[in-house]
Parts: structure tokens; sequence; C-alpha cells
């Protein structure tokens, strides 16, 4: 799973609220917004990884919706998850630059499974990320130091993920929040010290060199060089 924060657009609160939790769940930072305005709004101001599009949205139609994100984030993949199936529809959706086309009702092992295709599509990079002999593959989530299989929780899995993709260079506790929890999340907490201790415990006691390194005044740094 390479993606770390998803968009979802729903009108129906309930139905968003039920398909936000299941990403979370998976391990996903997802926020939800429910018109067309809000949702271009987000797409554009934020750094979204995907987002799961209706079509039937007050304030502002779900096709001029991905038209808009389309001209704006060409490369953002966009999934159109909408009651609508005729076939016609389906088409119009993917001509207006949809990435996919999901029909409700949807279960949530093909969203995600569809979720995890159209970021293996736009992600064509080697899949495994490493730093010395810390090594993640984001085809299976399977995560090594030294050769040694490290068991982590979803959070963590993410945050370790963000931090190899950075590596080398500082990252704040704000830009950790916005990219591993979501927009709304307090990041006054210090719920970021508690899991980069937490994978610290896992991920350098025991080996050489430490990689998990505390910046001073900034954040905190993945890298064998030392901060």
């Amino acid at each position: 799973m390479d993606a770390m924060r998803i968009l979802v657009v729903e009108d129906e609160k309930k139905v968003a609220s039920f398909i936000k939790k299941g990403l979370q769940q998976e391990g996903y930072a997802a926020d939800a917004v429910h018109d067309g305005m809000e949702a271009v709004r987000n797409a554009t101001a934020f750094d979204y990884d995907l987002v799961i599009l209706d079509l039937m949205l007050p304030r502002q139609p779900g096709l001029e919706v991905l038209r808009e994100i389309r001209s704006k984030k060409p490369k953002l993949p966009v999934l159109i998850l909408t009651a609508k199936g005729a076939i016609e529809e389906k088409v119009a959706g993917l001509d207006a630059g949809a990435d996919d086309y999901l029909i409700k009702p949807f279960a949530f092992v093909e969203l995600f499974a569809r979720i995890r295709a159209l970021l293996r599509r736009g992600n064509q990079e080697n899949p495994r990320l490493r730093v010395a002999d810390l090594e993640m593959d984001t085809a299976t989530r399977q995560v090594r130091r030294a050769g040694q299989p490290i068991d982590l929780k979803l959070k963590e899995y993410a945050l370790l993920e963000f931090l190899l993709r950075n590596a080398h260079r500082p990252v704040t506790r704000t830009m950790i929040v916005e990219h591993v929890w979501d927009i709304h999340f307090d990041s006054v907490s210090n719920v970021v010290d508690v899991h980069i201790n937490s994978l610290r415990n896992k991920i350098d006691k025991g080996f050489q060199p430490p990689l998990i390194h505390t910046v001073r005044g900034v954040g905190y740094m993945l890298s064998d060089g030392g901060a």
C-alpha cells in the first residue's frame, strides 16, 4: 500500500463516515467532504494520493468536479464510487478522466483491491524502500532489518513509510501528522512522539547504526548518517 492519504467525496454523511472508517482501519489517513465545491478545494489544496468521488453531489456535479481536479492535478488518481450503474454513465465518467469506476453497493475488499491497483499504476518505482539494512516492501507490506522481520501496527507502518520516502531529510511533526493522520487531527498532542518511540524500539533497538534521529527544533529524520 503506497498511499497514505485519501479524500472521500460523498454527500451522504453516514456513507462517507462508513467509507472513511473502513479506509482508516486499512491503515490509510482519510478525509471526507460532502459537496462538489469542497471536493475541488480540498483536492487541489492538499496532498492526496487518491480521490474517491461520488457523482451525485450538491453545489457542483461530480463530473464537473472530476474535470476540474483533472485540469489542476492530472496525475491524481480518481476512483468514481456511485450508484449510477448504466453503461453510458460509466463511459461518461471514464471519458471525463476517472481512473476507475465502482458501482454501489460495493464490497470493501473490492474497493481496497482497486485502490491498490490504482496506486501501483501511478507509482511505478521500485516497491522496495531501503536505508542501510532496513527494507520495506510496499507491495507486500513486509519490513525487515538485517534480514529480521519487523512486526508493525498500521500507524507505525504508515509513519515508517513516510520517513523512508523522505529519508536523509528532516520532517516536521506537522508534516508527519498531515500525511499519516488527517487534516483534522490535533497536532498539539504527543501522538507523533509516542509512535516515533515505538518505532525506535522495533527498528533501532538491538541494531546498529540507529536510523531514526531527532532533529532539534525541527522534527525527525531517518538516516544512516546521523542527524
